[in-house]
């Protein structure tokens, strides 16, 4: 945050290593995050380690941000569907920030949200390639990397665009690296 002017500066969402995360991550998991499968779906959680490695930059605001320490010092957005829509399009504060948007507007590292027709949704993917057929999403909770949209079975979506993250400073490469390789969260 800017010590004078009390507002953070706004950086452009790191898509290619949201992607390059996701596509490393698809089929294993991360020891610097909890599995969640076993508790409710970790495909939040993997969706969240992607932006992550987009922004390096996380929400600290207790209950209403977007972090994770450990499996007991997190935000709900973290890891639960409805929680992380509701923190990317009305977060004015850091980290990353986006809109619902049309499908035809998604781009590498975006999200789409899958729901069972009755306004609830229960699925986090994230947008890793586009072919003749479609988007190619990578998640958990169902392991895919580059999987096609078309081939989840699904009432309603619910596409979320990424704008950008907003920061002190913008991120440095290391912190993407650190977060990929396992070895650090950013800090």
């Amino acid at each position: 945050m800017d010590e004078n002017t009390g507002t953070y500066s706004v950086f452009e969402y790191g898509r290619m290593r949201a992607r390059e995360y996701a596509l490393r991550w698809a089929h294993g998991r991360n020891p610097l995050f909890y599995n969640f499968a076993g508790i409710g779906g970790d495909c939040t959680n993997f969706v969240s380690q992607c932006i992550l490695a987009g922004c390096c930059t996380m929400n600290y605001t207790p209950t209403f941000g977007w972090y994770y320490r450990s499996l007991n010092d997190r935000t709900p957005s973290w890891s639960g569907v409805q929680y992380l829509y509701d923190f990317l399009t009305n977060n004015t504060g850091a980290g990353p920030f986006g809109r619902q948007a049309g499908i035809d507007e998604l781009q590498l590292g975006d999200v789409v949200q899958l729901g069972s027709g009755d306004g609830s949704f229960y699925h986090t993917l994230l947008i890793t390639g586009f072919s003749r057929r479609g988007y190619l999403v990578s998640a958990h909770s169902g392991d895919a990397y580059d999987r096609l949209l078309t081939s989840y079975s699904y009432r309603e979506l619910r596409p979320i665009h990424i704008e950008g993250y907003r920061s002190a400073e913008k991120a440095p490469p290391e912190c993407f690296w650190a977060l990929y390789e396992g070895r650090a969260l950013p800090g």
